[in-house]
């Protein structure tokens, strides 16, 4: 990963960024170009920032981001980003499979911050993306790009998922090139049109491989994407590594996430 500013090429001064908020441009390590910013802690010097992936058709700029992200901020720094294909990132959505790599300069940008903790949450998308990037950066050993506590929000357990409407509609989107031209005009987000190859590690294969990184799931039973199925699938799977909370009355991701929830979750992660 390497680190440059908006609007420019040249290494970041990382005093000055640590100190408030500043927008960056870093680089993952297949070379696309992602968006990022740096929010200090509201309280104060932090020793924790939290990383936040959003979900598909999100970036940065968003408001729900923006949202959960200043709630974020009243316990620790955080570090929010686009993903590929989103916001002003370059590059073509995979829909959770390059974009491991995305999350992974994230963290490193954040630990090059100075923190000495760096956590992971996620939405949807972003969820899967966290758990996956737990256990692949596990198993490479890469200790730059870890992760200290992993918390994952509407995630589904599975790929290819279609047996709800929205996703039925995501789906199209995505594999027709019709539906890629509304993602990209009507959503701003840039799909790309290749088929994985290899397909790679989905949610429910990944959380057995986080242990013994703390793991939260949270998923919302009135979710109209992924029922409680997926939650559930994947806190079996982790077993007594994982806390799983059920939130009542909770749709999907990160428009559905209130200002409690969202501090229960920074608490956690804090803390974990």
């Amino acid at each position: 990963m390497s680190c440059v500013e908006e609007g420019g090429f040249h290494t970041v001064d990382v005093s000055s960024i640590s100190t408030g908020p500043r927008r960056a441009m870093l680089r993952a390590l297949d070379g696309v170009r992602i968006e990022a910013f740096h929010q200090p802690c509201a309280a104060g010097p932090a020793t924790t920032a939290i990383v936040v992936a959003h979900g598909f058709t999100g970036s940065v700029d968003r408001p729900a981001l923006r949202r959960a992200a200043g709630v974020f901020a009243r316990r620790a720094g955080v570090v929010t980003f686009s993903f590929r294909g989103h916001g002003r990132s370059g590059g073509r959505s995979t829909v959770g499979d390059r974009e491991v790599l995305d999350l992974a300069a994230a963290v490193e940008w954040a630990r090059s911050l100075g923190y000495g903790r760096v956590v992971t949450v996620g939405f949807s998308m972003g969820g899967s993306v966290v758990l996956r990037h737990a256990a692949e950066q596990k198993r490479a050993g890469r200790t730059e790009a870890r992760t200290d506590a992993v918390a994952a929000v509407s995630s589904p357990a599975r790929w290819y998922y279609r047996g709800t409407a929205p996703m039925r509609r995501l789906h199209w989107v995505v594999t027709r090139p019709v539906g890629r031209l509304v993602g990209r005009y009507g959503l701003r987000t840039r799909i790309h049109h290749r088929d994985w190859d290899p397909v790679p590690l989905s949610p429910v294969e990944s959380v057995p491989l986080i242990a013994p990184t703390p793991l939260l799931i949270v998923h919302g039973d009135s979710d109209p994407y992924f029922p409680l199925d997926h939650p559930r699938m994947l806190a079996a799977a982790a077993g007594d590594s994982a806390e799983l909370w059920l939130e009542v009355g909770m749709g999907h991701a990160e428009n559905a996430a209130d200002e409690a929830l969202l501090l229960r979750l920074a608490d956690w992660l804090v803390a974990a």
